[in-house]
């Protein structure tokens, strides 16, 4: 699949008298001092968390994790100086976090009542979930059309369907296909749960029914699903392909290798991949904070490894995401600092994906 010409900023007057060894001194998210023009990768923080059913405070993570990303030393063990290309930070939208609030509000008492709501109440959210995916669909797509790589911050893993979508538009243009990576402690395929339509336990069960070019769906981390979810059509007919965490640890028990089991999951994507982290993925003392926490997962060195071995296979990175991180009281700047280092790992594969850094460390 051919792509817009892609734009780096390695050789732009943004690094101009920039020392990457020092203290962060810009206001750019890692402390980097390019424009979005001058930007490989231009990320639109979305702070909604509306539909969360256990722990809220997800919408406050694009805030956080910026803050975070100051002490990321740049020179990065696996992908070098992937911030010579450019990585920026759009302004969040406080139009979102007015949505956010107005729609939480209305659905907190249906989530306290076990998703038990008038019909009028779940259509109002369900409305600001909308308003929410067609802001995000129209940035993602701005940021294809001018050759860069979208990402998304959330908020709650509902947030990304408008990227989704706006990347399934874009590689159908060219009459292409492209794979989810789901690094995740849950499917998500449970449909309208609780009654919303773009519930956050919803988003690839939406992804799959709205995106006509996907063409499957690998999951990596999983260990907390309801039945409906095992049996989801998607998963019996192969367009989703479910690594389960305890078969892992199982057959790592059983000697074979971290890599092994990786490889065999990467080989079962295409070769366009979009990747969605829901930071619960990881083994809750990396995000203690996240909504909901499910022992288990991955350990940040085998995250890390996933990611490199994607570029190793050849896959090409189309955009991505990371959400879930929840900076809650007492553990923010932890929640927030593993954020911002899985955030800076999906930036240099994405980078590397697309060959314009050099042999990865």
């Amino acid at each position: 699949m051919t792509t817009h010409q892609e734009t780096s900023s390695a050789s732009t007057p943004a690094m101009t008298g920039f020392d990457p060894d020092a203290a962060a001194s810009a206001d750019g998210i890692f402390g980097l001092p390019h424009t979005e023009d001058q930007s490989l990768v231009v990320i639109t923080p979305v702070p909604f968390d509306a539909t969360t059913s256990y722990h809220t405070g997800t919408a406050g993570a694009p805030e956080a994790v910026h803050e975070a990303s100051m002490q990321v030393d740049l020179f990065d063990h696996q992908y070098g100086r992937l911030y010579e290309h450019g990585i920026f930070l759009r302004e969040a939208d406080e139009q979102i976090s007015t949505w956010s609030n107005e729609a939480r509000a209305i659905a907190e008492p249906i989530i306290l009542a076990g998703g038990e709501g008038s019909d009028d109440d779940l259509a109002k959210v369900n409305a600001y979930s909308k308003k929410v995916e067609d802001s995000v669909y129209a940035s993602t797509k701005a940021t294809l059309d001018a050759g860069k790589i979208p990402a998304l911050l959330g908020g709650d893993h509902s947030t990304p369907l408008g990227a989704m979508r706006a990347v399934d538009d874009f590689v159908g243009a060219e009459n292409g296909k492209f794979g989810i990576l789901q690094i995740d402690a849950h499917m998500d395929l449970r449909i309208a749960f609780e009654g919303f339509e773009q519930s956050h336990a919803s988003i690839l069960h939406n992804a799959l029914d709205r995106c006509t070019n996907l063409k499957r769906v690998v999951m990596i981390g999983i260990r907390d699903y309801c039945e409906a979810e095992l049996n989801h059509p998607a998963r019996t007919d192969g367009r989703v392909v479910t690594h389960f965490d305890q078969d892992w640890a199982r057959r790592k028990a059983a000697g074979e290798t971290v890599m092994a089991l990786i490889d065999e999951a990467i080989q079962q994507l295409p070769d366009l991949v979009y990747i969605t982290v829901d930071i619960d993925g990881l083994s809750p003392e990396l995000c203690p904070g996240t909504g909901t926490p499910v022992p288990g997962g991955l350990n940040f060195g085998e995250y890390a490894l996933i990611l490199e071995r994607l570029v190793r296979a050849g896959k090409r990175v189309i955009g991505f995401d990371l959400v879930e991180v929840c900076p809650t009281d007492g553990d923010r700047e932890w929640n927030a600092s593993v954020g911002a280092r899985a955030l800076y790992k999906l930036c240099g594969c994405a980078m590397a994906s697309r060959g314009v850094l050099g042999p990865l460390g």
